[in-house]
């Protein structure tokens, strides 16, 4: 006993030293992990007022706070002489190994990301991205589910639907329908313009603003191409398209309305005997 306290006396400020620094190692982690959970509330709160998935935010806000834990132990490590360049190193060694391994999966995941965050689509919204057309079923952190028109679902990575352009057709309320009805030059003009305009002007679901457009469009080879554009909502584009197309048929059959077709003209030459 007589020996500990001697020992104790000898070394009492070195012993007072490491015990001073480990109370502050205690400190900065029990602060850190405050902060860090200050934080991730902080994230969670800021991405569901953008009305992002609940999952999503709390997949992203997870990561964040084991990187904070992560920092705050190495900090109070460090205070209490433990080298931590090593560990930096190795962790740094263990996480270039895992990027190159997922090198694919890693893209998805921040694509997907940046789609949740700027939302340029949401579920129920019909898109054409990544070489896909289709309704936009459920989007995900690595890749995106879409519907096509024939109800076959299509797996989309989100990578993929970043790295191209996005048509997005449902994000507007109205579009415009175009279409180029072809006469032939013999037909009455201003008689095939009254008929496109009745046939425009007796479909509700054609908007009255924007007015619709109906006018000759060009003069071209075998027919006089006439363009004829009204606006509708975005719910009744194909709808109005394809009746519209139908009408169209009917009522210049209906008045005798010519609508020129490709032919070909074959002349047989017959040669003489002497």
């Amino acid at each position: 006993m007589e020996q500990i306290n001697e020992l104790f006396q000898q070394n009492h400020e070195v012993l007072l030293g490491y015990f001073i620094q480990l109370i502050a190692a205690i400190f900065i982690f029990y602060v850190g992990r405050i902060i860090a959970r200050g934080i991730k509330r902080l994230i969670e709160k800021g991405l569901l007022s953008r009305s992002i998935d609940k999952a999503v935010v709390s997949f992203l806000s997870s990561i964040v706070y084991a990187v904070l834990i992560i920092a705050t132990t190495l900090m109070a490590l460090s205070q209490v002489g433990v080298q931590t360049t090593s560990f930096i190193a190795i962790l740094g060694a263990a996480g270039l190994a895992i990027g190159l391994a997922l090198q694919g999966s890693l893209a998805n995941f921040a694509s997907g990301v940046l789609i949740i965050l700027f939302r340029p689509f949401k579920s129920g919204d019909f898109i054409d991205a990544g070489g896909i057309s289709g309704t936009v079923d459920k989007i995900e952190i690595f890749q995106t589910t879409m519907k096509t028109p024939d109800n076959k679902r299509v797996i989309v990575p989100n990578a993929k639907i970043t790295g191209s352009h996005i048509t997005n057709f449902s994000a507007e309320a109205t579009r415009r329908v175009d279409l180029v009805i072809g006469i032939s030059y013999d037909a009455d003009l201003l008689k095939a313009k009254n008929l496109l305009q009745d046939i425009i002007k007796n479909d509700e679901r054609v908007l009255a603003e924007p007015a619709p457009n109906i006018r000759v469009s060009e003069l071209a080879d075998s027919s006089v191409n006439i363009i004829v554009r009204p606006w509708v909502n975005s719910a009744d584009y194909w709808g109005v398209y394809w009746d519209t197309l139908e009408k169209v048929k009917l009522t210049f059959d209906e008045h005798g309305i010519g609508i020129p077709f490709p032919q070909m003209d074959v002349h047989l030459k017959q040669e003489t005997k002497e």
